[in-house]
């Protein structure tokens, strides 16, 4: 079955915007008003959305109340990430109609908090691994983590996960497209569904992550830019990706 593609809205200082490489103070695309830019995207056929909280990535001030509203109004599944490592703010965006939670830094980090929290959510928690390189990146992407991808699998294999989110941070934001070779080598080896992200610029992109068998595909800046048209949701990539935990 084919994968879904998932538009992106990145929230910082309260604003949407597409920063390369995840840097601050790269941003490409700033747009003011988070609900209004994610209403904007389902009206033009998306299917469900990605919201990031650049803010809490970084440690900063987070953007929970907006991205509740946007939960709520938006009208399709909605997964949520960026600096969430509590259990109250898990609670608090499932109960707010999350269809998955994001989890990436504390996860790495702390596997055991990370396998209580998939047996107190079960199928509503995904793994963040993003990777630069051969290597686990965390803190928005600041650090490395002291643990290897291949580690990471045989501790998660058993945990009743929603499924693991990679993004590929060394193409992330260039419009270059995505590393096919990466991909394959990533979701081969994953014990869970993947939803890949970074550099996906092209249908043709697309259908690589498809043929590699990813269920989802994040696309960010290909869309802000138009690089990657609305109408793409009308090709058979929209439809429900295969083993996708939570699209009935």
């Amino acid at each position: 079955m084919p994968l879904i593609i998932i538009p992106a809205v990145d929230i910082m200082d309260h604003r949407v915007v597409q920063l390369v490489g995840g840097v601050p103070g790269s941003e490409r695309i700033v747009m003011p008003d988070p609900l209004s830019v994610a209403g904007s995207w389902v009206a033009k056929g998306a299917r469900m959305l990605h919201l990031v909280d650049l803010d809490g990535a970084f440690g900063k001030d987070d953007n929970i109340p907006v991205i509740k509203r946007i939960v709520s109004e938006c009208g399709v599944p909605v997964e949520v990430g960026g600096g969430i490592r509590s259990e109250e703010t898990i609670r608090e965006l499932v109960d707010a109609g999350a269809i998955r939670v994001i989890v990436g830094t504390k996860a790495v980090r702390e596997p055991g908090w990370l396998g209580e929290m998939a047996e107190r959510f079960p199928g509503k928690i995904m793994l963040a691994l993003d990777t630069r390189g051969d290597d686990i990146v965390i803190k928005g992407w600041q650090e490395s983590a002291p643990v290897t991808v291949d580690r990471m699998f045989e501790i998660i294999e058993d945990m009743p996960l929603a499924g693991i989110l990679n993004t590929n941070v060394d193409v992330e934001g260039l419009g270059g497209g995505i590393d096919a070779g990466q991909v394959r080598r990533f979701v081969s080896r994953c014990p869970h569904p993947v939803v890949a992200s970074g550099g996906v610029t092209t249908l043709e992109d697309a259908e690589e992550l498809d043929t590699a068998g990813a269920v989802g595909a994040v696309v960010g800046m290909a869309l802000y830019t138009g690089v990657l048209r609305p109408w793409a949701w009308n090709t058979p990539w929209t439809a429900v990706g295969r083993g996708h935990p939570d699209q009935k």
